[in-house]
């Protein structure tokens, strides 16, 4: 049976973490993709600017973040300015964000109570 949860992130992010151990302990079955090693697409990018504010999926409060030149980081105003940073430095998505196939519903940041309403939704 393929997973109807995906788990975006990256593998060292202690929130990430987090959220692995939670599926597991719901004994759920996820696939996971790691921002660096598989990019995000464009599409599903906008799919989640969509679905959540750009302001929710860009972690201002990162290293990577405060490590962009001011100028970039000035450049970002909106969806679309947002998104082109998001997509060249994916460690900028707040983390983890999960998805559901069925829903195509998206939760971003380590949210327990949203993610188990999103696995009733799922029937996982």
């Amino acid at each position: 049976m393929h997973p109807k949860i995906r788990l975006f992130g990256i593998p060292n992010c202690d929130s990430l973490k987090k959220a692995k151990v939670w599926l597991d302990n719901q004994g759920i079955a996820y696939e996971f993709q790691d921002f660096k090693k598989s990019p995000l697409t464009p599409s599903q990018l906008k799919n989640w600017c969509n679905q959540v504010p750009w302001e929710t999926l860009l972690n201002k409060k990162s290293t990577t973040w405060r490590a962009l030149a001011p100028g970039v980081q000035a450049s970002v105003k909106d969806q679309s300015s947002a998104c082109t940073v998001l997509l060249e430095y994916p460690s900028l998505v707040k983390r983890p964000v999960m998805w559901s196939a069925d829903s195509q519903t998206v939760i971003v940041g380590v949210q327990p109570e949203l993610w188990a309403s999103l696995i009733e939704k799922t029937g996982t």
